[in-house]
């Protein structure tokens, strides 16, 4: 059968973080544009926004790919406070930048006041496997510890670039259709407004991918 142009559409905010350098921006824009920035200018803030299919459900994304240089960290809360879910990026290449993955974590939880947040863990460079500095163990005992995904992934080649944010984008859906069934059950007085709100936004219709 064809597909619908009026299906429900899910609507998301997604930030990528994580130190200057490890790729944050070629992701994205490989994600979003299928093309590779081969020069480095360091980003202060890019927002993006894209339609994918996961799992039959059309989804739109709103990505913000965030600074990773140090003067502008205390921009950081307020990405999060945004953010429904987060793609942590490191390079496999520097350890440094792996190492700041357990700060950016704890700020999220903080902010969010949730230690369920959606959080995909990206290793990315993998191309630069001759230069690894982060061990590959390492790295999955840490998504196993925050029952996180783990990816591998290279920006240059896209490798695993896809996978990485159709999987938050899958997590985001799970947590927000276990709210709903949650919210299941007899209404009250002072929910029912916003109630109706969610549905409104359910309604909205996303064009044919």
């Amino acid at each position: 059968m064809p597909r619908s142009s009026h299906q429900p559409c899910r609507e998301f905010n997604v930030v990528v973080l994580g130190a200057g350098g490890v790729g944050k921006s070629c992701l994205t824009a490989q994600f979003v544009h299928n093309e590779w920035i081969e020069s480095y200018d360091p980003t202060i803030e890019d927002s993006y926004r894209k339609i994918v299919a996961v799992d039959g459900r059309q989804v739109v994304l709103e990505i913000l790919d965030t600074a990773g240089t140090e003067q502008f960290v205390a921009m950081r809360d307020l990405y999060m406070k945004t953010g429904q879910g987060f793609l942590l990026v490191f390079s496999i290449s520097s350890k440094a930048s792996f190492d700041e993955l357990e700060g950016l974590r704890d700020d999220i939880i903080r902010i969010k006041d949730d230690e369920d947040i959606p959080i995909v863990i990206v290793g990315n460079k993998a191309d630069l496997e001759d230069q690894r500095a982060v061990d590959r163990a390492k790295a999955f005992s840490l998504s196993q510890r925050w029952n996180a995904p783990y990816y591998e992934a290279s920006a240059r080649t896209r490798t695993n670039v896809d996978e990485a944010f159709i999987h938050l984008c899958r997590q985001l859906l799970q947590r927000e259709d276990s709210q709903d069934d949650g919210a299941a059950g007899p209404s009250r007085p002072d929910d029912s407004t916003s109630r109706r709100r969610r549905r409104r936004r359910r309604k909205e219709k996303c064009p044919i991918l």
